[in-house]
């Protein structure tokens, strides 16, 4: 299998077969000290995240020879780099489909240059922390619940020994429930600690993470990793391997 290389730098990936869409986005990554490379369309996006190895991918749904969804899809197959997804208003499903195929975020056309900064920059912090841990030689004490094992210095999540592959949003729900594992987040405060108030997030997205979690564990016999309290919201669950 081939493997994307792991690289130091902050440099995105802009996926969009309308140049102007990119122009705008490259333009608006530069003033906030971010590099960008650009991709034209699917094919080319794919051999540029093999051979540039991007910190994090901003990827339209809807292109010609290759759609984004079928790249996300491959480089899910390769490796965990972040995908922010473009979708147009009408792509509901699509964007729905894109975030259990492992995207992170999405940000729906028209859009403001600034959000997309910003929702890649709230991306960037999350994986950050990683960096910043080997950088300082400081390490985060692991979090432990049952089977359920999460190493925070290098996010790592292990279910009775066997690491269990999941992408920058899926650990930080993860984390966030580990931290309080007797409290049950609601839909909107999930969204709140990953993103910040200001962020437009449906409850189906964060449903979506859930969905992709439970199927990763459950694949390993984590069944019970997460609680649904009905009409609430969310939480740690007991992680005994049990039904739940």
């Amino acid at each position: 299998m081939m493997m994307i290389p792991q690289s130091m730098s902050r440099t995105i990936l802009v996926v969009d077969d309308d140049p102007h869409i990119r122009q705008l986005l490259v333009f608006a990554l530069a003033k906030a000290g971010l590099e960008s490379i650009e991709a034209p369309d699917g094919e080319q996006a794919l051999a540029m995240a093999y051979s540039h190895a991007p910190d994090l991918v901003v990827l339209d749904i809807n292109m010609p020879r290759m759609d984004g969804l079928e790249v996300c899809r491959r480089l899910r197959a390769e490796g965990e780099v972040p995908i922010l997804f473009l979708s147009s208003r009408d792509d509901e499903i699509d964007r729905v489909l894109g975030i259990e195929l492992g995207a992170d975020d999405y940000v729906v056309k028209p859009f403001s240059p600034r959000e997309v900064v910003a929702r890649v920059m709230a991306i960037l912090r999350r994986t950050g922390s990683q960096a910043q841990a080997q950088a300082t030689g400081a390490a985060e004490p692991a979090m432990r619940q049952g089977r359920l094992s999460l190493d925070l210095d290098g996010w790592r999540a292990d279910w009775a020994g066997h690491e269990v592959s999941l992408t920058v949003t899926e650990f930080s729900i993860l984390k966030l429930l580990a931290g309080t594992p007797a409290k049950v987040f609601s839909r909107d405060a999930i969204i709140d600690r990953l993103h910040g108030p200001s962020f437009a997030v449906t409850d189906r997205t964060i449903d979506s993470h859930i969905r992709n979690l439970r199927g990763k564990f459950g694949a390993v016999g984590g069944s019970d990793v997460i609680e649904t309290r009905a009409g609430i919201g969310y939480r740690l669950g007991p992680c005994t391997g049990g039904g739940g």
